[in-house]
């Protein structure tokens, strides 16, 4: 799958029964990533998607880290 923004992890983790939402995007987001890193050390993702989401979700985490503190 080719993975470019958070909604598409979003959808990404869905195939794999994971439903993510808890009101704060920044804890949805850690979240996102934990369930990632859950399912490559599983073996149930390619290395490649692992390292494009998480790529992907730091950047995100970075911008709302960045936002908050302002």
């Amino acid at each position: 799958m080719n993975m470019k923004t958070i909604y598409d992890i979003q959808q990404f983790l869905k195939k794999f029964g994971t439903y993510i939402y808890v009101g704060d995007r920044l804890a949805d987001l850690e979240l996102m990533e934990a369930e990632l890193s859950e399912l490559y050390q599983s073996q149930l993702i390619e290395e490649k998607e692992f390292q494009t989401a998480l790529f992907l979700l730091r950047h995100e985490i970075q911008f709302e880290k960045e936002k908050s503190s302002n």
